[in-house]
């Protein structure tokens, strides 16, 4: 059964844990020597953002990669203004999940909903929005489902709009909900440093 190797990887990472302003961040280190970190509600266990970061090609530390999330880095801060930036007309794609479902929103998206159609791609793996008016194609995939080797599946897709917002969610398979459900109990068990405490404790 392929769905605990995943989980097999987590619990082999290195992890340390803190906690700071309501949130618990985790960061990860993998054998491979990838990074991920990832930062949970403490109230709710509500994941609010995933990274990822692996060495470039020089073996220097690369940048990190939104996988959910707001996409903006702050750690952008003054180069910013140096740098040339997107139109804040442009759609903006990013991942927000919810506790039973992977949730994706495209803002700066005005068109009426009967425009949009959301679709299931099972041998690319991938999910594509497409409009009547062909003002928008969207192609992504659910880095969650390959990671488990689970299947899309069509049914759990749906979509709405409101307030200029695209938002697509993909209810989380009963194998993702048990999982996530595990490695939670195990998270709580790493000794969290607070804010301020210094170095944070490795398990």
């Amino acid at each position: 059964m392929a769905v605990p190797s995943w989980l097999e990887r987590l619990r082999a990472a290195g992890k340390t844990a803190l906690v700071q302003d309501g949130k618990r961040k985790i960061h990860y280190l993998f054998e491979d020597g990838k990074e991920m970190a990832e930062e949970y509600d403490i109230k709710t266990g509500q994941l609010i953002s995933r990274k990822w970061r692996e060495k470039n090609t020089l073996g220097g530390t690369g940048k990190w990669q939104v996988e959910v999330g707001e996409p903006t880095s702050p750690f952008l801060g003054a180069l910013e203004s140096e740098l040339i930036t997107e139109s804040s007309s442009n759609p903006i794609f990013m991942r927000k999940d919810t506790l039973s479902s992977f949730q994706w929103r495209i803002r700066n998206l005005p068109y009426p909903k009967e425009v949009y159609s959301v679709s299931v791609e099972e041998e690319q793996r991938c999910c594509i929005i497409r409009t009547t008016n062909k003002k928008y194609y969207k192609k992504f995939s659910i880095p969650d489902l390959d990671r488990y080797h689970l299947p899309l599946d069509a049914a759990a897709l749906s979509f709405t709009h409101a307030n200029n917002t695209l938002i697509i969610t993909y209810q989380k398979p009963k194998e993702i909900l048990a999982a996530e459900e595990q490695l939670q109990k195990e998270l709580k068990k790493i000794k969290a440093a607070n804010s301020g405490d210094g170095d944070c404790k490795t398990q």
